[in-house]
């Protein structure tokens, strides 16, 4: 009588992180005030607030805090909650500090981690900039806004529609740098298979609705080209606002067929353990500069 083979323990579930990102300065702004940074495993985009008084200023501040992060490029498996919340409270003390107080910036984004040695999307948002997530047939926006219309459609002053062009849309609640509150929303989710995440500005959401957002997503299968084509739907809806996207794809990989592939001298992740192969050092895009 033969022993019974010992159980199999599945493999770690893989995925490769593809992204396309782009930003524009609109039709009526003079500067663009929106920054980003596409690092994995973090992904945000800002949007400064201030004008004269500094917004560009505060949202590179935001993101090069962001960049400076030890989580770019490493491995994260004890990422937490907590951890994103220390890092979100560096910004805003960055901002103020830089800033006096005078200009702030929304924030939204994601960083990937694992959570019981899973890869997942622990999003974050402050302000109005916002993330949406697209996942099989489901489309929706992943962040709450915290802004004045917000409020009142949670209240049943005003409807979703309404709010769209409300006299005040862009006044928001919460942002780092600036006011009383700079408190964070979080949440956490398993990575879906072929996953795909929009953070953008809400000059987008400002000018193209929901509907022709998934329009494109669900349509232009190339990253980078779903962000061009963002923009320029924007652009053509009179780009009131500057206007920043990005657009991040979850690819869901066979581990085995990885592990043959990285022995044959193929492509493979930097890390047996590491369920996100990482790619050369990511991107940041900080906001414009006035010339003095």
């Amino acid at each position: 009588m033969t022993n019974a083979p010992d159980a199999v323990r599945a493999a770690p579930r893989r995925v490769r992180l593809t992204y396309g990102f782009a930003t524009d300065r609109g039709l009526r702004r003079e500067l663009n005030e929106d920054s980003l940074i596409a690092a994995e495993p973090i992904f945000a985009v800002a949007d400064g607030m201030g004008g004269h008084e500094a917004g560009e200023i505060a949202s590179g501040v935001c993101v090069r805090t962001l960049g400076r992060s030890s989580i770019i490029g490493s491995r994260t498996p004890g990422f937490s909650v907590e951890d994103l919340e220390q890092l979100i409270q560096e910004m805003d003390a960055a901002i103020r500090a830089e800033t006096g107080g005078a200009a702030g910036t929304t924030v939204s984004g994601v960083v990937v981690v694992q959570d019981s040695g899973a890869p997942c999307w622990l999003f974050f948002n402050v302000g109005d900039s916002r993330t949406y997530r697209l996942s099989g047939d489901r489309f929706g926006q992943v962040s709450i806004d915290h802004s004045e219309v917000q409020e009142l459609v949670e209240l049943g002053e005003i409807t979703p529609a309404q709010a769209h062009t409300h006299p005040r849309r862009h006044v928001v609640t919460r942002a780092l740098g600036t006011g009383d509150d700079a408190e964070a929303d979080y949440w956490l989710m398993p990575v879906g298979k072929d996953d795909r995440i929009l953070i953008c500005s809400d000059g987008l959401s400002g000018e193209v609705s929901d509907d022709g957002i998934y329009d494109v997503l669900s349509t232009i299968p190339d990253p980078q080209l779903a962000a061009d084509a963002l923009i320029e739907a924007t652009l053509r809806s009179g780009a009131r606002d500057n206007v920043t996207v990005i657009v991040l794809d979850a690819i869901e990989e066979d581990a085995s067929l990885e592990e043959v592939s990285a022995d044959r001298g193929g492509a493979g992740p930097s890390d047996p353990d590491d369920p996100v192969r990482r790619t050369p050092p990511g991107t940041i895009i900080e906001a414009d500069r006035p010339s003095v």
